[in-house]
């Protein structure tokens, strides 16, 4: 079912957002195309990374991928259009792309000022410091002085110069364009320390010539609950970007996976069939198909698969659950019901 906003004097009001240009019907125009424009990062081993065949992986990718085949059927149907942390928000605004999927921190400025709406959380990160192991420290309140190599137009900007006052330490910035580049540079001794989200460190590790002489501090100094982005003004494809999200973190609390599906659509747990589409019309009211969880867990499966495959521990990048665990299981990942 698909809404429109027609409130007497305010025809429009609903559908503007920066610029002034409409942005209603997203889960129309993505359906009349046949595939979805997803920005990714430039290039994130864990995140979001094209091999040399130009194959995206990563669980920014997949959960593009997830909402490809909710809305379309197909996985596959994706276009990825990387983006620097300074383009990404605008490729949104301008209707560039369909959703933003790029390790991207959810804040009060970009939910309330920018024009867009964040759908969930599917990585809770927070930022950390990585050194060469011979600098010869173990925390970072030792870093006074240091130069710290940093990527433009991110949190992590910001958090590093309120870390440092607030600590009374000095640093000298040395700003990047991109997570790539912020490697190199600290690969080529351009700086002391990489500071980025503790993922991301790891992840970026994995790409410096002495792996094994970097170290991760222990401090984390920010929350950074990372998630999917789309524009403010068309609340049917933001609840259906939401709700794909939602129910691969549900899918995973009720033990629904990709091995198991079939199986798992002859439960008599009300809980299971209201996610899977044989029972209620969670579908329907989202503007899908009744069974869209069932092509989702299928084709990509639950939070945990997603998670296990690009960044778990038997990853390059190496991550335990942590924080990242369901709320049964001693973390804090949790979705509202299905119902």
């Amino acid at each position: 079912m698909k809404k429109t906003i027609m409130t007497v004097g305010l025809a429009t009001a609903g559908l503007v957002a920066l610029g002034g240009q409409a942005q209603a019907a997203t889960l129309d125009d993505v359906r009349d195309a046949g595939q979805l424009r997803c920005g990714v990062s430039t290039g994130l081993p864990g995140f979001s990374q094209p091999d040399s065949d130009g194959n995206w992986t990563g669980i920014d990718v997949d959960t593009c991928r997830a909402v490809a085949a909710a809305v379309l059927g197909d996985a596959e149907a994706v276009e990825f259009v990387p983006l620097t942390a300074a383009e990404r928000f605008t490729a949104l605004q301008s209707g560039e792309i369909d959703m933003l999927s790029r390790n991207t921190t959810w804040t009060t400025t970009r939910d309330a000022s920018l024009g867009l709406n964040f759908t969930g959380t599917n990585y809770y990160d927070g930022q950390g410091f990585l050194i060469d192991e011979g600098l010869g420290v173990d925390s970072a309140e030792q870093l006074d002085g240091a130069a710290v190599c940093v990527q433009a137009g991110t949190t992590t900007e910001l958090n590093l110069a309120d870390y440092f006052r607030a600590n009374d330490m000095e640093f000298e910035a040395v700003v990047v364009d991109s997570s790539e580049a912020s490697a190199q540079a600290f690969d080529n001794n351009r700086c002391d320390v990489l500071t980025s989200d503790t993922s991301q460190l790891a992840a970026l590790r994995t790409q410096l010539s002495d792996p094994d002489g970097a170290v991760i501090l222990p401090e984390v100094i920010s929350k950074e609950p990372l998630g999917p982005v789309v524009r403010q003004g068309d609340d049917e494809w933001f609840n259906v970007v939401k709700w794909v999200l939602f129910g691969q973190i549900n899918a995973e609390e009720y033990g629904i996976s990709s091995a198991n599906v079939d199986e798992m659509l002859e439960s008599d747990n009300p809980n299971v069939a209201r996610i899977l589409g044989t029972e209620g019309n969670m579908g329907e009211i989202l503007g899908l198909d009744d069974d869209f969880m069932v092509d989702v867990l299928t084709q990509i499966g639950n939070y945990g698969e997603m998670f296990e495959r690009n960044v778990g521990p038997n990853t390059p990048i190496g991550l335990s659950r942590g924080v990242n665990e369901l709320w049964t299981e001693g973390g804090i990942l949790y979705a509202p019901p299905f119902r």
